[in-house]
């Protein structure tokens, strides 16, 4: 290393009588040399490299204090830093703004701004999208890895009915967090498919039964089982809405609320059936309860609380709003268009089937979609091309948004499994890094206990070949799970 005064620095321009607009340096970033001119880096004073033209008159500390190593007789300095992100930040200086090459991650390109102290406001809206969605995932894992502590943090300051609500919030809504946890996620599971078979073998005119009014109805075995299924939902919706840390926030969200809609019609019709026994006023109960007991197939939407790739859909199909409405616009125009067309071209007809332009809405729908029942067909034979170029029209319009909607779907999908992924092994870190401190407190102790000469020379020995083969061993587990942890993000 060179030090300041030391009398291998002859050519350091120390009372700046060289412009620093014409002074000339090179930069060694990773082995990658570069060559600068200063009136190019002084449009930029404020960054480090400027700031090399302005230190060559100010001694060795203030050049030292810039760069890893300086060469005086070539004006060369020396950069440990990565050099394929330096070549892009550099572009600053000669193109006002800095396009971020793929391959190079997106925060450790930051950083390397900053270490150069470049503003990020020369990044390019394209590659500041990049870096804004990397730094949301770094802060969902992050989010993530804070509510599995907080779910395995225990505060001694909480009361005993806080600790029971956090126990039964964690038995409810975290399946992995325990055995018991997933047996009671495998029960619900089951739940739910059992009344949806029940709910379809009800309708089966064989297996129901003629109650005295001869009225069919559903058999009792089968009533019997909806009854245990609804005490099922109904006692676990209400646990965990009193576990629940944020009641309003539990009660209105959608998968809630679908609970709700797949309990609510059975206390309702149940009311509803005992009030119209005792009073003969409802004369519609009947129609009322089949009214309600038709939401019955709400419930199986509770299936999306057990399945990550039900909620990914969910979430990408969200995200492909623009998309879902393009397609309905495709389709709206589409049969608008041809609907018209058919009408008019069957109208000479004597036995037509389109007899209005709304009726032939139906007919365009179903050709369109490719489905064509054959209920309404063309007989002409215009309309019989016409019926042809409405189903091209149908497939090319439903094909084009298609794609864009599964490429969401597979980006948020990838994207969830990385999250969960990269959030168990952060957790699996701190383990180990846990595991290893006391490790290693454990071992000193003990061997202040050997050197005290209260154990004997054989079990010091033991100690210290024990505590080896510990550290050894997460050594190597440390550095497997670090290599896995990288490759997720």
């Amino acid at each position: 290393i060179k030090m300041a005064g030391d009398s291998r620095f002859p050519d350091v321009d120390t009372d700046g009588s060289e412009k620093s607009e014409e002074m000339e340096i090179v930069v060694n970033v990773g082995g990658v040399r570069q060559v600068f001119y200063g009136d190019n880096l002084n449009q930029y004073p404020e960054t480090r490299l400027a700031e090399l033209i302005n230190c060559l008159s100010g001694g060795y500390d203030s050049i030292f204090s810039l760069c890893d190593d300086y060469d005086p007789g070539k004006r060369e300095f020396y950069f440990d830093r990565d050099p394929d992100a330096f070549k892009c930040i550099i572009d600053v200086y000669y193109f006002g703004e800095i396009h971020m090459k793929k391959g190079i991650c997106p925060i450790c390109f930051k950083n390397e701004m900053e270490f150069w102290k470049v503003d990020l406001k020369f990044l390019d809206d394209c590659c500041k999208t990049h870096l804004s969605e990397k730094k949301e995932e770094l802060e969902e894992i992050a989010r993530r890895v804070q509510l599995i502590l907080d779910d395995l943090g225990v505060d001694a300051s909480e009361s005993r009915w806080k600790r029971c609500q956090k126990c039964i919030w964690k038995f409810l809504e975290k399946p992995e967090s325990s055995y018991p946890a997933r047996v009671i996620a495998v029960l619900s599971f089951l739940f739910i498919l059992i009344s949806s078979v029940v709910m379809c073998v009800g309708t089966i005119p064989d297996l129901q039964v003629v109650d005295a009014e001869g009225n069919r109805m559903e058999h009792p075995t089968l009533d019997s089982i909806e009854t245990a299924c609804i005490g099922w939902f109904t006692v676990e919706y209400v646990l965990r809405l009193i576990s629940s840390p944020n009641k309003l926030h539990f009660a209105l969200s959608f998968m809630n609320i679908v609970d709700v809609l797949a309990i609510l019609p059975f206390y309702v019709s149940l009311t509803l059936t005992h009030l119209g026994a005792k009073l003969m006023e409802l004369s519609n109960v009947q129609q009322a309860v089949q009214a309600l007991r038709i939401m019955r197939i709400a419930r199986i939407f509770k299936l999306a609380r057990h399945s990550s790739g039900l909620q990914t859909l969910t979430y990408a199909l969200k995200r492909s709003f623009k998309e879902l409405g393009l397609l309905l616009m495709y389709l709206a125009v589409g049969i608008f268009v041809f609907s018209a067309l058919g009408y008019t071209m069957e109208q000479s007809h004597p036995e037509t089937l389109f007899k209005s332009i709304p009726q032939s809405f139906w007919w365009a729908i179903i050709t369109m979609t490719t489905v064509g029942y054959g209920d309404i067909y063309p007989k002409t034979t215009l309309g019989k091309l016409n019926a042809a170029i409405s189903f091209l029209c149908g497939v090319i319009a439903i094909a084009l948004p298609i794609h864009p909607i599964i490429n969401n779907f597979v980006r948020y999908y990838n994207k969830q499994r990385v999250l969960e992924t990269a959030a168990k092994h952060e957790l699996e870190l701190m383990e180990l890094n846990s595991a290893e401190g006391k490790a290693a407190g454990s071992k000193s102790e003990l061997d202040d206990l050997s050197r005290e000469g209260k154990e004997g020379p054989f079990y010091s020995s033991r100690i210290k070949v024990s505590h080896s083969d510990t550290f050894i061993h997460l050594l190597s587990e440390e550095k497997h799970y670090r290599t896995r942890l990288q490759s997720c993000k």
